[in-house]
C-alpha cells in the first residue's frame, strides 16, 4: 500500500479530535461497531477508560446524546440525519429531531471583533446599540438584539470563530469513517454512508455562508408579499457578510408558549389552520418550503391594523427544501394514485423517485403498499394521522432498502412535524382535511388544457432541438468515420458453444445424407445386398445426432464437461 505522505498533517491534526469521538461514543456505549473495523485494539482502548455507560437511557437518546456532546458538526449531522427516517428509522428520526445546538455564548469582545473584521466598520458607526449579551448562543452562531442609527430594531446573528476550521476537520473524519463502514461493514454499505456524508457536507457548507440564510429571507417575502398574515424578516445586506447576519427583529411570541400565545389574544385553533396552510402553499405551490417548522421557529404576532386577527412569523431559514418541476410532477402522480388506492402505481413511482436495490422484491413491497391503503382508506377523519401513516410508509420504504432523495425525504419529515405543531396548538387539528383542496387541485391541474398545451410545447421544443442538432451531429459522426475514430465493437457472450453446435450439427448432417446415399447406390462393399459404409455411416449419423440433441437439452454444449 503506497503511503500518501500529504495526508500526515492533516491525520495529525485530527488525531486528537478522533480520539475525541471514540471517547465519546464508548461514553454513551455506541463504540460497539468500532470493534468490528479493530477488535484488538479498540478493546483494548475501551478497557483502559472509566467512563460508565448510559445503560438506562435508550439506544436512540445515547445517540443524541452523544452527538450533543461532539458538537457543532455532529449536531447538524444528527440533524440532517432526523430529516432521512428512510435511512435511519422513524424513531431514530424523531429522537434526532430534538437536538438542540445550545451552546456556551461567546464573550462580547469576541463577537464585537468578528462584526467588525466581517463588515469593515466599528459597531458603533453600524447601529445605534448593540446589546452585548446575545437572545441565544446556537452551534453556529449566535443571536444579539440591536438597533440601526435610522431607529429600527434588528437582530445580528454572528457566527462563532473558528467554526468553520472546526466543521471542515469534523467533516475530514467523517468521511474517512464514512469510507471505512462501507469497506469493512458490508450490512451497512447499501445506505451509501459516503453519499449521505457528501450530501451532509454540501447542506452543512452552505449552511455556515449567512449570504444563502439571507437569500431565503428575501424569497420567502417575495412569496408571501401579498399575505399581511404571514411576517419573515427583512435581512439588511449591508449589514450582513458570510459570518454576520443582520435581519428584521420581529415581536412575537414562539409557539412553544401557548399560555402566552393565548394571554395574547391567540386563537390557537386558527393559528394551527392558518400555520399548515401556509406550509402547504410553500411545498405545493412555490416549491421551496422552510424544513424545520417546530414550535420555536413560528411566532405568534399580536393583531396590528394591518392583520387584525395577528400574523404568523417564520425563523430560521438556513434549512430549506426545494422540489423540482420533475419531483413535483411525480409526487402530484403518487397523491392521485393514493386517491385511487393504486398501490402498483404508488410501488412504481416510489422506485422511479429513490434509489432502489439491485434484488428489490417489489412484489412483497406492493403487498405491504396496498395493506397500508387498505387499512388507512376510508378511516374517520378524527382517527386518522397522517404522522402516523408517513412514519408506516417510510418504515416499509426504509426495510426495503430504498433510498428516498433528499428533497423528498425532508418533504415527509417536514409534514410529519407539522402535524405534531398543529396538535401541540389544538388537538383538533387534522393535516389531512387541510390536503383535501389541494388533491382536487392537483386532479384539476393534472387535466388542465393549459398544461396539457404547455407539455405539448415541451415536447414540440425537444422535437425542434433534435432536428436543428441533428444535422451538425450526422456531420461529426461521418468525420470521425473519416478519421477512423468511430467503430463497432460486438460484445457476445457465450457464442462458442453455438458455433461448435453449428459445425458439429453440419458435419453429422453430411455424414448421414452421404451414408444414406450409399445405402441407396448399393456402393460395394455389400452385404446382404446392404451397402455396409452406407449402413454403418447411418447409425454413426444417429448416434451423434441423439448425442447432439441430448446435449442441447442438458446444458446447450456438446459435451456437459465443456
Amino acid at each position: 500500500m503506497r503511503l500518501d505522505l500529504t495526508a500526515i498533517p492533516q491525520l495529525a491534526r485530527n488525531l486528537s479530535r478522533l480520539a475525541e469521538i471514540a471517547r465519546t461514543l464508548t461514553k454513551y456505549g455506541l463504540a460497539g461497531w468500532l470493534a468490528r473495523l479493530d477488535p484488538t485494539s479498540v478493546r483494548r482502548w475501551a478497557a483502559r477508560t472509566e467512563v460508565g455507560r448510559l445503560s438506562e437511557a435508550s439506544h436512540e437518546a445515547r445517540i443524541r446524546l452523544a452527538l450533543t456532546d461532539l458538537g457543532t458538526t455532529f449536531i447538524k449531522f444528527g440533524q440532517v440525519l432526523s430529516t432521512r427516517p428512510d435511512l435511519v428509522g422513524a424513531t431514530l428520526a424523531g429522537e434526532l429531531s430534538e437536538l438542540q445546538g445550545n451552546v456556551p455564548a461567546d464573550r462580547y469582545e469576541v463577537t464585537r471583533q468578528t462584526v467588525e473584521d466581517e463588515l469593515k466598520r466599528p459597531v458603533a458607526e453600524l447601529f445605534a446599540s448593540f446589546e452585548p449579551t446575545p437572545l441565544a448562543s446556537a452551534s453556529i452562531g449566535q443571536v444579539h438584539r440591536a438597533t440601526l442609527h435610522d431607529g429600527r430594531a434588528v437582530v445580528v446573528k454572528v457566527q462563532h470563530p473558528g467554526i468553520a476550521r472546526r466543521v471542515a476537520d469534523d467533516l475530514a473524519i467523517l468521511s474517512e469513517l464514512a469510507l471505512l463502514v462501507e469497506q469493512f461493514l458490508p450490512d451497512l454499505r447499501v445506505y451509501r454512508p459516503a453519499a449521505v456524508v457528501a450530501e451532509f457536507h454540501r447542506v452543512l457548507i452552505r449552511e455556515l455562508d449567512f449570504c444563502r440564510e439571507a437569500r431565503h429571507l428575501q424569497m420567502f417575502r417575495q412569496a408571501f408579499a401579498e399575505d399581511p398574515g404571514v411576517c419573515v424578516p427583512a435581512p439588511f445586506p449591508a449589514f450582513s457578510s458570510s459570518r454576520v447576519l443582520t435581519m428584521e427583529y420581529l415581536d412575537g411570541i414562539p409557539f412553544t408558549h401557548l399560555d402566552r400565545v393565548r394571554k395574547a389574544g391567540g386563537n390557537l385553533d386558527d393559528l394551527a389552520r392558518r400555520g399548515a396552510r401556509i406550509f402547504l402553499a410553500m411545498i405545493f405551490r412555490d416549491g421551496f418550503f422552510h424544513a424545520d417548522p417546530h414550535p420555536g421557529n413560528i411566532l405568534y404576532i399580536p393583531p396590528s391594523p394591518v392583520c387584525p386577527e395577528g400574523a404568523i412569523g417564520l425563523l430560521d431559514v438556513g434549512m430549506v427544501g426545494r422540489l423540482d418541476a420533475r419531483l413535483r410532477e411525480r409526487i402530484e402522480r403518487t397523491v392521485g394514485a393514493v386517491i385511487q388506492r393504486d398501490a402498483a402505481t404508488v410501488t412504481d413511482l416510489v422506485i422511479q423517485v429513490g434509489e432502489a436495490p439491485a434484488r428489490l422484491d417489489t412484489a412483497a413491497m406492493e403487498a405491504e403498499v396496498a395493506e397500508q391503503l387498505a387499512f388507512y382508506w376510508g378511516m374517520p377523519l378524527d382517527q386518522f394521522q397522517l404522522g402516523v401513516a408517513l412514519n408506516d410508509l417510510t418504515d416499509a420504504i426504509r426495510r426495503y432498502r430504498v433510498m428516498l432523495p433528499p428533497p423528498l425525504a425532508m418533504l415527509l419529515r417536514v409534514l410529519v412535524i407539522l402535524e405534531g405543531t398543529g396538535r401541540l396548538l389544538s388537538p383538533r387539528f387534522n393535516l389531512v382535511e387541510l390536503l383535501e383542496p389541494y388533491k382536487r387541485t392537483l386532479i384539476l391541474k393534472k387535466l388542465s388544457p393549459r398544461r396539457l398545451v404547455r407539455q405539448m410545447l415541451a415536447g414540440v421544443q425537444d422535437w425542434d432541438d433534435l432536428l436543428r442538432g441533428l444535422p451538425r451531429q450526422i456531420g461529426v459522426m461521418l468525420r470521425m468515420l473519416q478519421r477512423q475514430e468511430m467503430g463497432v465493437q460486438l460484445i457476445h457472450q457465450h457464442l462458442e458453444p453455438s458455433v461448435n453446435r453449428l459445425v458439429f450439427g453440419l458435419l453429422v448432417s453430411a455424414l448421414f445424407l452421404g451414408s444414406a446415399m450409399m445405402w441407396a447406390a448399393k456402393a460395394p462393399p455389400l452385404m446382404w445386398d446392404v451397402s455396409v459404409f452406407g449402413f454403418f455411416g447411418c447409425v454413426m449419423g444417429c448416434v451423434l445426432g441423439f448425442h447432439l440433441f441430448r446435449a442441447i437439452q442438458h446444458s446447450g454444449k456438446l459435451e456437459d464437461r465443456e
